[in-house]
């Protein structure tokens, strides 16, 4: 019953977002031996593909990577950065709920910026703009992205060769889920990234009534994928936007003080956005309140989108 509920909810919303997208991209179709991920791996495409050398973004709603929240931070993010001279692709990536973990998630990131690179043309875009922005756990997808992009390659082991890089030129990480620690992790986000697949030394056994499944991460499993951890940022990580609230109740907002000190410590160019109230999960929902109060789209990441070269500073307010 609860998966049939979830169908027809589904079913619903996409007939609903329906007109924020032209066209729908299944990542897996004629890919041997992924037939079966079609529907949970599909990339939206939304705003104008007929002009060409537009800057793209792909966009990466939260959930804990358990579920994704494909309205406030999917499509209404697309309808603001197509309102600002992008074409953006909303991205549907494989999640727990559905029994997906590591890589799948960055699997499905690869493919799509793939794809987008090998056929910029066909959809009006500058394949060296080509951001990613996301959100919680979307935020730790593209911020994955953006320091694995160009040493880990999850294609090759699907049998898919490419010569474009698989790395997005810039990110943008919104009150993101950063580290995999113990002190703090989100634990719903690693338990759901990481799952319960990996055997000792990458897991060990130990039963606890706050351990049910009776699981214990290594500690070099859970460095692997802080991305706080400095080893894993590269020299040439793209540039970053990070922001975060104070008083976010979910996702800690230490993991974001501990991803800027880590790049600043790299020296990896980024701003660090961060606000006393706000909470988390409001992603660019045109009436929440943190983005009545501050419009911290237009107000704080527009300008760092032109200090970086992806706008002009004449680019159009709205698509005509």
């Amino acid at each position: 019953m609860r998966r049939f509920l979830l169908a027809f909810a589904l079913l619903f919303l996409t007939k609903a977002w329906a007109k924020d997208y032209s066209q729908k991209i299944y990542l897996w179709r004629g890919i041997s031996g992924m037939e079966t991920q079609l529907r949970d791996s599909i990339l939206y495409v939304c705003g104008d593909t007929s002009k060409t050398q537009k800057p793209a973004v792909i966009i990466c709603p939260g959930g804990s990577y358990h579920h994704l929240g494909m309205s406030h931070e999917g499509f209404a993010t697309a309808r603001w950065f197509v309102s600002k001279g992008f074409v953006a692709f909303v991205l549907r990536y494989r999640v727990a709920y559905n029994e997906h973990h590591y890589p799948d998630q960055l699997q499905d990131f690869q493919r799509a910026i793939q794809i987008l690179r090998e056929n910029a043309t066909q959809f009006g875009i500058d394949k060296q703009k080509i951001g990613a922005i996301g959100f919680s756990a979307g935020g730790h997808l593209v911020t994955m992205a953006g320091e694995f992009g160009k040493s880990v390659n999850e294609l090759k082991n699907l049998g898919i060769e490419t010569t474009e890089s698989l790395c997005p030129d810039f990110i943008m990480p919104i009150y993101p889920v950063v580290s995999m620690q113990d002190d703090i992790a989100h634990k719903w986000s690693r338990t759901s990234l990481l799952g319960h697949k990996y055997s000792p030394p990458e897991a060990e056994k130990g039963f606890s009534l706050f351990n049910i499944r009776g699981f214990k991460y290594s500690q070099g499993l859970k460095d692997k994928f802080s991305m706080e951890n400095e080893q894993n940022i590269p020299d040439d990580m793209p540039s970053v936007f990070l922001l975060a609230c104070e008083d976010d109740p979910v996702v800690l907002f230490e993991n974001s003080v501990r991803l800027d000190a880590a790049l600043t410590v790299r020296g990896i160019p980024h701003v660090f956005v961060h606000y006393k109230k706000g909470g988390h999960g409001f992603g660019m929902k045109e009436k929440s309140s943190i983005m009545r109060e501050t419009h911290w789209n237009d107000e704080t990441l527009l300008p760092w989108l032109v200090e970086i070269g992806v706008l002009n500073q004449n680019s159009p307010e709205e698509e005509k």
